[in-house]
């Protein structure tokens, strides 16, 4: 969505906005020469989330915007009011308030320490209530203004209360806020309204929580920063009072190539929370199939061949690590009882429960758990979506992503072996090649394969005849790829998509990246030929 120039000269206030869809918002508004104003505590770069109130007023400014970076816990009150001051005295006044700062720890009753209630309800209750009673004062003067929060119909099934009380709590009291002030602030024309994301956005916290291979299932902060500037650019005494969905607002405006919002283009998405739409029903409105996943699940055998498997990769390196008894209690095709030991030696897992009380009790489709241990699902994702219900130690249930990535790795490594590894794939390769590749994709290829199958293999799409084997080019590469031999093998089969892989961390690339997107054509021909 272009920008139109609206913000010109007028002053957004956004709490939280040094990383994430807060600076995402924060740019958006600064494409159209706006003065922004950060509010957020992160004045040292943190060792997993890149990014200070510094680096984003960098990028403010460079966008076209100017900036008032305040070191804010918005938790305090003076903090806030001496924010709120330095902005006006700055800017001459306060037009548009973003509310985005906000706490979570998506967990039970049981398990939430007082501490992290206290700590979401003083950032999203309390927090969002603060920053607009001290910006009050100054919207009501301002031009068109507006207070966006960035929070979630209130959608009041159980089903979204249910294992994570205190976050629906904290995050539908910034919803509240949304419902009381609209009405309230009408006689001010002042507008009040949420936005809210039909899909998981991409951040690096998302990064942190769900993983690297989360990415695929998710759309860019872009969309909400699109939309957050179609709402606060609307005419305030009239639109107000809305919850709004990024995706519907953005088609309000005409908006209809939703392929740029995408992470990984015509990939399944995983909707946001709070929503009663599931998955299924989604990608089909959306007209995306799941086999764009990466067609269809390898994972077989059901859980006996599963826990085989686990059995035979245990070491004092994974008991060490874990240190947890877990309890897994399977429905649907092959419903039933397992355990798995990974404190007490020699460690290993089967049917029925523990001799030991679990620390951890997950609860899921037998399906959906071995999809998970063979790398298929993501436990954040099968957590988020429904999928995987966790009862005790989240902790100890985050540390079992170790084991599991061993197990898809040491799956990789079998899928690549029985496949015939890249020497086949070149095999394949080379019968395919024609002049029309070699005009078409114009370039030499190297790949440096670890993992498995370790070695050096190099692929001439350039010069006839064309074709490629193992060992160093002949001529220079114009692009050098390096991944594990087992993500080789599953990319020119069509079950990984080059981006998913390259924006996941899986693939490498040094070189011409326009020359590897070419590529993909020939990946493309081979899939159908069914490598």
């Amino acid at each position: 969505m272009l920008n139109a120039g609206k913000l010109v000269g007028r002053t957004i206030f956004i709490s939280g906005a040094g990383r994430g869809i807060g600076k995402a918002i924060a740019l958006k508004c600064a494409r159209d020469g706006a003065n922004v104003v950060i509010a957020d505590k992160t004045a040292e770069p943190h060792p997993k989330l890149p990014g200070t109130i510094y680096t984003a007023a960098e990028e403010i400014e460079a966008a076209g915007g100017k900036c008032l970076p305040c070191l804010v816990d918005i938790r305090f009150e003076d903090q806030v009011q001496s924010a709120v001051e330095q902005a006006v005295k700055k800017f001459g006044g306060i037009d548009v308030l973003v509310n985005n700062a906000s706490a979570i720890f998506f967990i039970g009753t049981l398990e939430t320490p007082m501490k992290r209630y206290d700590l979401m309800h003083d950032i999203n209750v309390r927090g969002t209530y603060l920053v607009s009673q001290k910006c009050l004062p100054y919207l009501k003067t301002g031009t068109n203004p507006h207070i966006l929060n960035i929070s979630p119909p209130l959608n009041m099934q159980a089903k979204w209360f249910k294992g994570h009380v205190a976050y629906t709590m904290a995050k539908y009291c910034m919803s509240m806020c949304v419902l009381g002030m609209a009405e309230e602030f009408k006689p001010d024309r002042i507008a009040v309204n949420a936005l809210w994301s039909l899909t998981a956005i991409y951040t690096a916290a998302t990064h942190l929580f769900m993983g690297p291979d989360s990415i695929g299932q998710c759309r860019k902060t872009t969309i909400m920063a699109d939309a957050a500037y179609a709402m606060v650019t609307r005419d305030s005494s009239s639109y107000t009072g809305n919850f709004a969905m990024d995706e519907d607002v953005l088609r309000e405006e005409g908006v209809q190539d939703f392929d740029q919002y995408a992470c990984v283009p015509g990939h399944p998405l995983m909707p946001d929370f709070f929503l009663n739409i599931t998955a299924e029903e989604m990608n089909t409105r959306l007209g995306l199939s799941q086999a764009a996943a990466g067609g269809a699940s390898q994972a077989a055998g059901g859980p006996a061949q599963t826990f085989e498997a686990i059995n035979a990769m245990m070491t004092e390196d994974i008991l060490n690590t874990i240190k947890g008894v877990f309890q897994f209690n399977l429905t649907g095709a092959e419903e039933g009882t397992w355990h798995l030991d990974l404190k007490n030696a020699p460690g290993g897992g089967g049917q029925g429960e523990p001799a030991n009380k679990a620390d951890v009790l997950m609860t899921m489709d037998s399906g959906d758990f071995v999809k998970m241990f063979a790398g298929e699902l993501q436990p954040t994702t099968a957590f988020m979506s429904g999928k995987l219900k966790i009862k005790g130690d989240m902790a100890m249930a985050i540390k079992l992503e170790k084991l599991m990535a061993q197990m898809a790795k040491a799956a990789s490594q079998e899928t690549s072996q029985a496949a015939g590894g890249p020497a086949k794939t070149f095999e394949a390769i080379n019968a395919m090649v024609t002049e029309d590749i070699l005009k078409t994709v114009n370039a030499v290829f190297q790949f440096n394969l670890t993992g498995a199958e370790e070695g050096t293999w190099h692929l001439d799409l350039k010069n006839a005849p064309g074709g490629g084997a193992q060992g160093e080019p002949t001529n220079k590469p114009d692009v050098l790829m390096t991944m594990d031999s087992g993500d080789f093998q599953k990319m020119f089969a069509g079950e990984m998509q080059p981006t998913t892989a390259f924006m996941s961390g899986k693939l490498r690339i040094k070189g011409d990246l326009a020359m590897a997107i070419k590529l993909e054509k020939l990946m493309g021909q081979m899939t159908k030929s069914k490598l």
